[in-house]
């Protein structure tokens, strides 16, 4: 497992952008996949994109498609999650998760290492 810190969050304007970064300790970071998840109280964790130990493969989920970008640097120990055209329906609380098993993102189960979250809030 690796310690994976989260920030960038916060308030935004409806349309507005935020970038999430993730610095990652722990372990060689360019090995292995990751993931961000959001979750809206009261509702279980939902996957919103993922890439490979290299950032070369990556997935979004339909609702952010086109609108945010993830990202990493390997030399940073770094990922992000770049989010424009923010919408009302993006609130929630943002983690960044590592499956530090695979070099390629498999399922939201599979990852083993949890940030704590940051949340990120939409105004309209």
């Amino acid at each position: 497992q690796v310690q994976l810190v989260e920030s960038g969050g916060g308030l935004v304007q409806a349309g507005g952008s935020l970038r999430l970064s993730c610095a990652g300790s722990g372990r060689t970071f360019s090995s292995y996949a990751m993931g961000w998840f959001r979750q809206i109280p009261g509702k279980e964790r939902e996957f919103v994109a993922s890439m490979s130990w290299s950032g070369g493969d990556t997935d979004y989920a339909e609702s952010v498609k086109g609108r945010f970008t993830i990202s990493r640097d390997n030399a940073k120990n770094t990922a992000y999650l770049q989010m424009n055209s923010l919408k009302p329906e993006d609130p929630a609380v943002y983690y960044c998760a590592a499956d530090t098993r695979r070099r390629y993102y498999l399922t939201q189960s599979a990852m083993d290492s949890w940030g704590k979250g940051t949340r990120v809030t939409v105004s309209s």
